[in-house]
């Protein structure tokens, strides 16, 4: 789609303002996935190019949006709910990029696009993503990235490929997982008399959702019961997480874990109980063995996806606390936890976040 905007313009932007990244995550009181990718990939970058400035638009009821380390917008709502409020960001800001993760409407869009920014869309949800694959949408963005593998998400259909070969736009790209480097330093701070725990609990943001019955509390009573039976565990709250931990010597809470510690603490444990969110799917690439349990309605189906894999295992949540015993229980040679392990770096999920740093690059002319 022809902005208006020539190469002139475009050279005059560069010019004037350095490089500039705009992160859009849905965001609000519950769920931090999206927040947890676009934080990830805003540290990435600024690890790889120090000189590029970064902004976040967030919802002002969001848990972790007062932590947050790079400048941040705090909006009313979640930012696809804000359309005056982004589009004035972007005017003020002037990105060269600006990311939408399952955020943002057509105006949004638009503007990003009259700024002479670059756009990246991330769909995660069926409805994000048959958004990101309408005509007029595609025509607006650089970039579609699906998040989880074909196997996870779903292989294009054969029209999404029609759409694809008409619009000749956007560069698709399907994320396995985001894998901030693991920071051993800091997961070593966090855990000093526990370097190496039998099982990492990682129940996500720490809300409950309103279409599962599931809540991060229950995963916390699963802790307190491993740990009773003698395993050394670490629960990660959420930022979100209100609940009460029974915190003994084999049982440890941590909060305000940051990305690359968690990615470090997920290496070293033999055994991670987690959700259906994206922390599964970093845990595998990494090559843990996982077992899992929905805590949101679009979890289920993810998980089966993973089990068929392989390195997962869905046991109904009255079985949780006997299968992960029975996993740890074995020794650190026990066959069925190497057994699943193995599965785990056999399923073949890859790290994403290398390529997107990259494509951030190309689109700043940094690469």
């Amino acid at each position: 789609m022809d902005t208006g905007i020539g190469a002139a313009g475009m050279a005059a932007r560069r010019d004037d303002v350095p490089p500039r990244v705009l992160f859009v995550p849905v965001s609000g009181p519950s769920g931090m996935g999206e927040f947890a990718r676009a934080r990830g990939l805003a540290e990435a970058v600024a690890a790889r190019w120090p000189q590029v400035e970064m902004h976040f638009l967030l919802h002002r009821d969001a848990p972790y949006a007062a932590a947050c380390r790079f400048p941040t917008t705090l909006l009313p709502a979640s930012p696809t709910l804000c359309d005056t409020e982004v589009i004035d960001a972007i005017h003020a800001f002037k990105p060269g990029v600006v990311v939408f993760d399952n955020a943002g409407r057509t105006a949004a869009l638009k503007a990003a696009r009259a700024a002479g920014a670059k756009v990246i869309y991330v769909s995660s949800r069926g409805r994000q993503r048959y958004k990101a694959f309408r005509l007029r949408w595609m025509r607006l963005l650089d970039d579609h990235w699906i998040s989880y593998p074909p196997s996870i998400a779903g292989a294009l259909s054969g029209f999404e490929r029609l759409k694809l070969r008409v619009a000749g736009r956007p560069q698709l790209r399907f994320l396995d997982a985001v894998v901030a480097p693991p920071d051993e330093a800091a997961a070593t701070a966090l855990l000093p008399t526990m370097p190496a725990p039998d099982l990492v609990i990682v129940p996500g943001g720490g809300s409950a959702f309103h279409d599962s019955a599931m809540t991060p509390a229950q995963f916390a009573r699963w802790g307190e019961a491993l740990a009773a039976h003698g395993h050394r565990v670490v629960f990660v709250a959420g930022p979100s997480f209100t609940g009460e931990v029974a915190v003994s010597e084999r049982l440890q809470l941590l909060r305000g874990v940051g990305g690359g510690a968690l990615m470090a603490l997920l290496r070293r444990s033999r055994l991670v109980l987690v959700n259906g969110g994206d922390t599964l799917l970093q845990a595998l690439a990494l090559g843990r063995p996982c077992v899992a349990v929905p805590i949101a309605g679009d979890q289920a189906a993810r998980i089966a996806r993973c089990v068929a894999a392989g390195g997962v295992e869905a046991p109904a949540p009255d079985a949780v606390v006997a299968r992960c015993a029975a996993l740890l229980g074995e020794g650190s040679s026990g066959a069925s936890l190497t057994a699943l392990a193995d599965a785990a770096r056999s399923a073949g999920f890859t790290d994403a976040l290398p390529g997107m740093v990259a494509r951030i690059g190309e689109h700043l002319e940094l690469a």
